[in-house]
């Protein structure tokens, strides 16, 4: 099999590039995570899940992936949060990690390369902020310090917007200090009952937009990366003032490929907590398999919007089920008649690759895993199958699944199932229809029949 092509929607080139390592073999990927003051909603997790797509893709065609996501454990919201339930910023954020863990763990996402917490890098935002002072790209305005916008000739280029469009269009805060109103702030001084950090550059906290590109280049330890991206609404202001900080004191755009994902819908509005219209992921998570939301997530090009509804999530349950229903029944007719472990298909791998190479094309890879699944059970239902044949399908057909993150979990036959499988079998030619009604119960329950 050729080296394959693969080809990435660039968000600020604006077109489909084809991508090209900065180091191969070695792909440098970080996406932009979660605050940590609730329980995040489903639409947080659409990037987790592409992302985790891209990373085993990646890995199946030679790559090898550093996947890196961040908890934004210091923001204005989690200390809010921790002062209306008494607990410390720590205890507060450390509970929803460990929920949106759970929720990751579900999902089948593989262990991530790291994830670092904003709160233990400190001292290197402080010292990032304290160069972007030293070469005027920053300023303090009364207590905090901003980032000087119009340092950047190139601010817009991801959003595609113009800075004299958006200095028209911003609200003048009439108390502000700020030289503009599109300055950011970079470090907030602030004297309210939130945590607050010893730094030399004062005592306070830093501003969101810094702490992702702090954490990149101490991650991964360089001042450029492979990928970055996150949700479609992070491009605009955050990605944008990432880029800004990266060029003025790196002179790099960060990374050299943007990726974002398309918004979760609720009746074709953005699923957001702000708007009272988000839905928990927990609570999706405990109504619906983790693969039926993966399959629901992957049922739409990854940059597209997508609409959730209860009855979406249902029949996606169903595809789900009807797949480990036909890969263990399968698996187990194989492993009766002793037939051993088969091999991948290539030109179906190589056909699902392939796809996925086209800019996350699922949509046509999503054609290879439906057309084995269609001819696995067409031979587990023959008398004389082809049993080598339906050996490298289930082979490949899990092959395949894994790559898209879905998990078929059953448990393995045992010696009582050969057993019953046998009496089950000498019923029926005894015509013993009492005894063999029940057996069939038996082995239908475990999927064997």
């Amino acid at each position: 099999m050729e080296p394959i092509k693969v080809r990435l929607y660039d968000t600020y080139e604006g077109k489909v590039r084809d991508f090209i390592p900065l180091n191969p073999p070695e792909v440098d990927i970080y996406y932009c995570g979660p605050t940590v003051y609730n329980y995040v909603h489903l639409g947080n997790f659409r990037p987790t899940v592409t992302f985790d797509l891209l990373t085993r893709f990646l890995n199946a065609i030679g790559y090898q992936v550093k996947c890196v996501s961040n908890y934004t454990d210091i923001d204005d919201k989690i200390i809010k949060a921790a002062l209306d339930k008494h607990e410390t910023e720590k205890e507060l954020s450390e509970f929803y990690i460990k929920a949106y863990e759970d929720c990751l763990g579900k999902l089948n996402i593989l262990p991530l390369y790291d994830h670092p917490k904003a709160s233990e890098y400190i001292n290197k935002m402080a010292s990032f902020i304290k160069d972007l002072e030293d070469n005027h790209t920053a300023y303090q305005a009364g207590d905090d310090v901003y980032f000087r916008v119009n340092s950047d000739p190139t601010y817009g280029q991801l959003s595609k917007q113009n800075i004299a469009d958006l200095v028209s269009g911003a609200r003048i805060d009439v108390n502000t200090k700020k030289e503009s109103p599109l300055d950011f702030a970079l470090w907030k001084m602030t004297d309210d009952e939130g945590i607050k950090f010893d730094t030399p550059i004062g005592k306070g906290r830093p501003g969101w937009h810094t702490e992702c590109v702090v954490m990149v280049n101490s991650v991964f330890k360089k001042p450029l990366i492979d990928i970055h991206g996150g949700g479609f609404d992070l491009k605009f202001p955050h990605h944008e003032n990432e880029i800004a900080q990266s060029e003025a004191h790196n002179h790099t755009r960060l990374a050299n490929y943007w990726m974002h994902v398309g918004f979760l819908l609720t009746n074709g509005v953005k699923m957001s907590k702000s708007l009272g219209n988000s839905i928990l992921a927990k609570d999706v998570l405990q109504r619906h398999s983790g693969n039926a939301v993966r399959l629901f997530f992957l049922s739409t090009n990854y940059r597209a919007p997508i609409n959730y509804t209860e009855e979406a999530l249902d029949s996606f349950d169903k595809v789900a089920n009807r797949y480990l229903s036909s890969v263990r029944k399968a698996t187990y007719q194989l492993q009766l008649k002793n037939i051993k472990e088969g091999q991948i298909i290539t030109s179906d791998k190589e056909e699902f690759l392939l796809a996925l190479a086209d800019d996350l094309n699922v949509a046509n890879a999503m054609t290879v895993l439906d057309r084995e699944l269609k001819e696995i059970n067409t031979l587990s239902m023959k008398k004389d199958a082809d049993l080598e044949r339906e050996a490298d399908l289930v082979k490949t057909f899990t092959y395949i699944s894994d790559i898209l993150g879905l998990k078929f979990v059953f448990d393995p036959l045992t010696d009582e199932d050969r057993v019953n499988l046998q009496a089950y079998e000498e019923a029926r030619v005894n015509k013993d229809y009492a005894k063999s009604d029940e057996l069939r119960k038996v082995l239908s329950a475990k999927g064997i029949l």
